[in-house]
C-alpha cells in the first residue's frame, strides 16, 4: 500500500496546485480520465459537461453501485505556504475535493488490481459541487440511464474529526440550502438632507435584524432552521445616502414545510419593513440545495462496512446544516453519504488556511473499496 499512498498524494497535491471553479474543471477531468484509462477502466467523459464516469466489472452479477467524488474549487484565496498551495490566482481547493477525487482514483487503483467484488462498480467525478448544479446536471446528461447503478455512496471529509474515524447517520444528515436576495428601492440622496429623500439604509439594517426573527419566533423550535444575512449591499458613497440596496443570504432547513414557513415569513416581513419606511422591496427566493436524506437500510450496511477500515464508526451522527447536492442522486437511487475525519487540528472547510490531509487518503479509498466488495458480494456460493 505504500506505493499507492505515495500516487495518491502526488495526485492529490497536483490536483491541489491546479484548482477549478465548477464547469470548469477541464483539467481536472482530463488528469481523472487519464488516471482510469491507465488502470484499465472504461471511461466516458463530459458528463454534464465536466463529469467523469469510469467503469469497472468484475465477474457476472448485473448488480451496480456508484461511489461519487466531487472535483470543482471555490473562489478563494490561499493563504497555505505548502509548496503545492495553489497556483491560481483566486481560487483553491478550500473544501478539499482535491482530496476526495483522489481517495476515489485510489479505491479505483486498489478495485482493478485486487477485485473481490462481483458485478459493476461506476466511479461518478462530479464537477460543480458548490454551485449545487453538478449532479443534476450529470443526471439531465443521462447519467443513471447511460450507466445505470442501483445505490450510491459518497463521502466528505470533516475536519475536527480525528483521522480514521467515520460519521454517517440514517434519514436526514445535511440540510436544505435556499438562496434569498431582497432588494428596496427609494430615493437616494446627500447625507445631509435624509428628509429629501427615501433612503434605503436605514430599512436595510432593519430588515437584517427583523429576519432574524423566523427562527427564533415563527419556526417550531422542535425544527432546525437557520437563516443568515451574508452581503449588504447599496449604492450609496460617504456623503451620498443610497437609494437602492441588495440584501443577499441562504436559509437552511431539513423540510420542505419548514423552508415554506421561511420564504413566507420573509416576504411578509420585508413588505411590513418597506412599507413601514416609504420603500419599495423585492425578493427573489430559490431552491439550491435540497435535503440530505441517507437511506435506512443502506446507511446500516455502509456502517457495518466501515468498522472493517476505521478506528471508530459513528452510524447515528448529528445532522448538520450544511448543505450537498448529492441529496439529488438519492432522489433517483437510495445510498448513504458519510464523512470520515480530516484531523483535529485542521483549518475550517472554506477556510483560506484549509488544506486536506494526506493522511487520510488511504483511508478514504478504503472506505469506498470496502462498501463495493460488500455490497457486491459474490453471492453464487
Amino acid at each position: 500500500m505504500k506505493d499507492l499512498v505515495e500516487r495518491m498524494t502526488g495526485w492529490r497535491r497536483d490536483l491541489h496546485r491546479h484548482p477549478e471553479f465548477g464547469f470548469e474543471e477541464q483539467r481536472t477531468a482530463r488528469f481523472v480520465a487519464d488516471t482510469l484509462r491507465d488502470l484499465g477502466l472504461d471511461v466516458a467523459e463530459g458528463i454534464g459537461g465536466t463529469g467523469v464516469v469510469g467503469t469497472l466489472q468484475r465477474g457476472t452479477s448485473n448488480r451496480a453501485i456508484a461511489l461519487r467524488a466531487d472535483m470543482d474549487a471555490l473562489r478563494i484565496t490561499e493563504t497555505s505556504s505548502a509548496e503545492w498551495a495553489s497556483t491560481t490566482p483566486g481560487t483553491m481547493h478550500a473544501c478539499g475535493h482535491d482530496g476526495h477525487t483522489a481517495c476515489l482514483l485510489g479505491a479505483a487503483s486498489i478495485l482493478a488490481q485486487e477485485g473481490g467484488f462481483d458485478g459493476t462498480v461506476r466511479f461518478v467525478f462530479q464537477p460543480a459541487e458548490e454551485w449545487g448544479q453538478g449532479a443534476q446536471a450529470m443526471i439531465d446528461d443521462g447519467l443513471i440511464d447511460r450507466f445505470p447503478f442501483d445505490e450510491i455512496y459518497g463521502l466528505h471529509n470533516m475536519p475536527g474529526l480525528p483521522v480514521g474515524h467515520v460519521q454517517t447517520r440514517p434519514g436526514a444528515i445535511m440540510s436544505a440550502e435556499d438562496i434569498f436576495e431582497i432588494e428596496l428601492t427609494g430615493l437616494g440622496g446627500h447625507a445631509s438632507r435624509p428628509h429629501a429623500g427615501r433612503e434605503v439604509m436605514t430599512p436595510a439594517c432593519a430588515l437584517v435584524l427583523e429576519l432574524q426573527t423566523i427562527v427564533s419566533r415563527r419556526v417550531d423550535p422542535g425544527d432546525i432552521a437557520v437563516v443568515s444575512v451574508t452581503e449588504l449591499l447599496t449604492d450609496g458613497v460617504r456623503n451620498a445616502l443610497p437609494g437602492k440596496a441588495r440584501i443577499l443570504g441562504d436559509a437552511r432547513s431539513f423540510r420542505l414545510e419548514v423552508s415554506a414557513l421561511i420564504e413566507a415569513e420573509m416576504r411578509r416581513i420585508a413588505s411590513g419593513v418597506a412599507q413601514g419606511h416609504g420603500v419599495e422591496a423585492q425578493v427573489t427566493y430559490s431552491r439550491e440545495f435540497v435535503p440530505l436524506l441517507n437511506d435506512p437500510e443502506l446507511t446500516t450496511a455502509f456502517g457495518e462496512a466501515a468498522t472493517g477500515v476505521s478506528t471508530d464508526v459513528d452510524a447515528n451522527a448529528p445532522a448538520i446544516t450544511a448543505s450537498e447536492d448529492f441529496a439529488r442522486f438519492l432522489a433517483h437511487v437510495p445510498g448513504c453519504f458519510a464523512f470520515f475525519g480530516n484531523g483535529e487540528d485542521s483549518a475550517p472547510l472554506h477556510n483560506p488556511g484549509y488544506d486536506f490531509n494526506d493522511a487520510s487518503l488511504l483511508h478514504g479509498a478504503r472506505l469506498h473499496v470496502e462498501i463495493a466488495r460488500q455490497r457486491l458480494a459474490d453471492r453464487s456460493a
